[in-house]
């Protein structure tokens, strides 16, 4: 089995900012597998929160080279490599190379229901209140938007400039561990007001415990506190839902065990994306068919996505053709 890595540099429409800074470009890793003229692609997101580089993460899949032409299967992959990113590309470009081989479907191969056209959220970057209310106002008109806090004590003026610009579309907030224990139930008021549905990370991982002594008005969902079935274990009381992403768990395999045990303990789901083409969306989107809250814009961000890309239309995404993905 042959494998090629590299490192591609997308650009954004404009800057997208989250309570640890901003970015103008994405920067993908993509893992291709070739066996018998065939071709697997994965494409994963390399994130600093998580230690991780774009370099790091290609020289961790470069290494698995030797193991790849050794034998190595997906299945061995899952404990041959942590969760993350680079497991990711190379998960994800096993599941496209094995439809390619069988001549079938990667949901058939996953004995998943054939993905349905799904409702996306679109983003709001972090922002004052009159550049948040500007973009919410150009989006108003789609049904769910993710809004981007983590700001400090502006956050309560931020979601209210937002919702009285989009009064009809549903709002979801990620704080993306932005917020402090001190002005943790203030913020969950205001959003509350707000008419939020469901806040994403508010406290910082490790330092969450505060979630289980308040009443939360809002259910309140885990990012960057769950990445795989081990973590699940440490977020019981403090979390109604968890948001899947598949640079966390390390690939397609790990993100749909993940969201079925979670969803067995009694965890809402939401799949969510990094900022990335929709190489990476495609594969999310066999996890997204079971989530009450579906977070796949990611190319919607872009300058220009790759050839053959998800449809969009408005906000509604539909599911990828094989000569995408799968």
């Amino acid at each position: 089995m042959n494998l090629t890595v590299r490192i591609e540099r997308w650009p954004l429409q404009r800057a997208f900012t989250i309570s640890r800074g901003s970015k103008t470009e994405a920067v993908v890793v993509v893992a291709e597998l070739g066996y018998n003229g065939l071709r697997g692609r994965g494409e994963a997101v390399p994130y600093l929160r998580y230690g991780e580089t774009p370099e790091g993460v290609a020289a961790a899949i470069e290494a698995m080279g030797a193991a790849l032409r050794g034998g190595l299967d997906r299945i061995g992959l899952q404990t041959a490599m942590a969760s993350g990113a680079a497991r990711n590309a190379l998960d994800c470009a096993f599941w496209d190379l094995a439809a390619k081989q069988a001549g079938r479907t990667a949901h058939e191969l996953a004995a998943q229901p054939a993905p349905k056209s799904l409702v996306t959220a679109y983003t709001v970057s972090l922002g004052t209140p009159e550049t948040m209310a500007d973009a919410a106002a150009s989006a108003a008109g789609r049904p769910l938007l993710k809004v981007k806090l983590g700001g400090g004590r502006d956050d309560a003026e931020r979601i209210a400039a937002v919702r009285r610009a989009a009064p009809k579309a549903e709002l979801i907030v990620d704080a993306n561990e932005g917020w402090s224990e001190g002005d943790l139930e203030r913020n969950l008021a205001a959003c509350a007001q707000a008419g939020v549905t469901l806040i994403e990370q508010p406290l910082a991982e490790g330092r969450d415990a505060a979630l289980a002594q308040i009443r939360r008005p809002i259910p309140v969902c885990a990012d960057e506190s769950v990445h795989d079935r081990a973590s699940l274990d440490a977020i019981g009381g403090k979390y109604d839902a968890i948001n899947v992403k598949l640079d966390k768990a390390g690939g397609l395999t790990e993100a749909l065990a993940l969201a079925a045990e979670a969803e067995r303990r009694g965890f809402g789901i939401m799949v969510g994306c990094m900022v990335a083409t929709s190489l990476a969306m495609a594969p999310a989107m066999l996890v997204a068919q079971q989530a009450r809250v579906v977070d796949l814009d990611g190319p919607l961000l872009l300058a220009g996505d790759r050839p053959h890309g998800l449809r969009y239309e408005g906000s509604i995404v539909y599911p990828a053709e094989p000569v995408l993905w799968g």
